[in-house]
């Protein structure tokens, strides 16, 4: 390939909408262009990497023995009206009529379509499946942002699992797991897996691969001594155990005028938070909800929709918790509450000597013994970890930094066979539901990954697996015969060798050329200039390290060879 002939239009400046490295830089070097928010053009070098990329992916699930396919885009809303997604979906989902008014959907995902084609399977016999396909996906989001990271339509390689039991559901879960880490390794991402919420796609676990970012939306709550890793969605820790003495009798009331905060009780009423009982009112499928926590957690509102499984969930406006409860925040409790479902974080089991809102404008309790006087319904994991908190393993401090999730893998169960239908004879003869799993990676997502991961103040740094051209040669003076006449002879034994080789044959600045190369990230780079020529020598740099020597032309395919080996 020679750059005078490509399409790579560079800039010198980053431009000013890119908030992310990658984003800035995949626009700078040339790799894609903005069409509108959340929609990105790839152009010729990205769609090298793109492909590259793939064909990583393909030859891990092959390892595994998955099966390609390639399924439709748009989906009948049929289909997931049955597995119960079409609402829950919500404004995420792009929806449309045809011209006979039917309503239709672009594809979010595709559990409920390959369920669909598992209806065929007849016999535990044809059991395990593993199918898979890269395909476009579309998401409205309502902020679409960091280019590549968050957009609207991309390409997913999303995976499904058939088993006949759970315990085939675990060993193809492993291999999965296992095909992940080898792709991400290959891939040169630093991927991390931790526990996760399965969200909206259900199932009894599920795991993320996260890849260490200051850009990422995630947080990672991790423990370097021992490995624990988990989103901030999921992760726990290890508390002291509280020493509340023998507690009171009975609750106490006293005032509080212009209390509204837990730092308002804790600063003037000698209540440290960790003794206070914070009170939440949700509506949960629209039904209020009292939530409680410690006073000084914060609750993670994923954890609440995990605990409840609720699909719909809003906190309750002042005016809605007034009618309800006769107060407005800041006064709420939930002792001698009834008719209203009360869930309580775990760490508020067995309290006592406990401080909360009377449900009385500018009132509290003292003395709160919450198993005696809070009519508790249901006791979950609410709260949202701190860095520093002890490693439920291991009890060692625990991290937490940011990360972009670049795959997710689930357990999904017998939901979707369940509601689509999906059976198969178990070898009883009895009909029973096929056990499915879930395996996702956004393709242009680890593309982006790659770049935050890989990449230095003069641009990107390609891992050599994904370059979008392994080598460089570059023409250090193009209007000098015998130079350009030598890198030709490089650049042809490169190519024949089997290297992916660029030649920059432009009639630019030698320094124009170098910056480019830096630029875009292209691994190796030969430098056939008049002076080197002079010496018997040209320049083999390595854009990782910065590090160059120089070669004799003769050897430059034998050492190239040597380096990407």
């Amino acid at each position: 390939m020679r750059w005078s002939q490509t399409f790579t239009p560079t800039l010198r400046d980053d431009p000013a909408e890119a908030d992310a490295p990658s984003h800035r830089l995949l626009l700078r070097a040339g790799y894609v262009r903005q069409l509108t928010a959340g929609h990105y053009s790839l152009l010729p070098l990205a769609v090298r990497v793109r492909s590259k990329i793939i064909q990583i992916v393909r030859e891990e699930m092959a390892r595994i023995g998955a099966q390609e396919m390639l399924l439709p885009t748009m989906h009948p809303a049929e289909i997931w009206q049955r597995s119960g997604r079409w609402e829950l979906m919500g404004q995420e989902m792009f929806r449309l009529k045809d011209r006979r008014g039917a309503d239709l959907a672009l594809g979010m995902t595709h559990e409920e379509i390959f369920a669909t084609i598992a209806q065929e399977l007849s016999s535990y016999k044809q059991l395990p499946q593993q199918w898979y396909q890269f395909q476009t996906k579309f998401r409205d989001e309502p902020r679409p942002k960091s280019g590549l990271l968050r957009v609207r339509e991309f390409t997913m390689k999303d995976a499904y699992s058939f088993d006949i039991d759970q315990a085939g559901l675990d060993a193809s879960f492993e291999a999965y797991h296992g095909a992940y880490v080898r792709i991400f390794e290959r891939l040169g991402i630093p991927a991390i897996p931790v526990d996760a919420s399965s969200g909206t796609m259900g199932g009894s676990g599920s795991t993320e691969f996260m890849c260490p970012a200051e850009i990422g939306e995630d947080l990672v709550v991790h423990s370097p001594a021992c490995g624990y890793a988990a989103n901030i969605q999921k992760a726990t820790s290890r508390l002291p155990k509280p020493d509340d003495g023998p507690g009171e009798p009975a609750p106490e009331p006293f005032d509080t005028p212009g209390v509204r905060t837990i730092e308002d009780l804790a600063t003037g009423y000698d209540a440290s938070g960790d003794r206070q009982i914070k009170t939440l009112v949700y509506l949960l499928e629209g039904r209020l909800t009292l939530v409680l926590l410690r006073g000084d957690h914060p609750l993670n509102e994923q954890k609440l929709v995990d605990a409840t499984g609720a699909t719909s969930i809003r906190a309750a406006a002042p005016e809605e918790i007034q009618d309800a409860l006769g107060a407005l925040p800041g006064s709420l409790g939930a002792v001698g509450v009834t008719g209203h479902p009360v869930i309580a974080d775990e760490a508020l089991r067995g309290r006592r000597g406990m401080f909360t809102g009377a449900n009385t404008d500018d009132v509290h309790l003292r003395g709160v013994d919450v198993d005696r006087d809070i009519p508790v319904g249901t006791w979950a994991d609410l709260r949202e970890v701190a860095a520093g908190e002890p490693c439920p393993r291991c009890g060692e401090p625990l991290r937490i930094e940011r990360a972009i999730e670049v795959g997710h893998i689930f357990k999904l169960g017998d939901r979707y066979a369940r509601a689509l239908g999906a059976e198969v004879l178990d070898p009883d003869g009895k009909r029973v539901p096929l056990v499915m799993g879930s395996y996702g990676i956004g393709v242009e997502r680890a593309m982006a990954a790659i770049v935050e991961a890989h990449h230095d103040d003069k641009g990107i740094v390609w891992p050599v697996a994904v370059a979008p051209f392994q080598v460089a040669v570059v023409i250090a003076q193009s209007d000098d015969a015998e130079t350009a006449a030598a890198a030709e002879e490089i650049y042809a034994g490169l190519g024949a060798a089997g290297i992916e080789v660029i030649i920059d044959d432009r009639a630019e600045r030698a320094g124009v050329k170098f910056r480019d190369v830096e630029l875009t990230g292209i691994p190796f780079r030969i430098t056939v200039g008049r002076r080197g020529l002079a010496e018997g020598m040209v320049e083999v740099t390595t854009r990782a390290t910065g590090e160059t020597v120089k070669v004799p032309p003769s050897e430059v395919v034998a050492h190239v060879e040597t380096l990407l080996s």
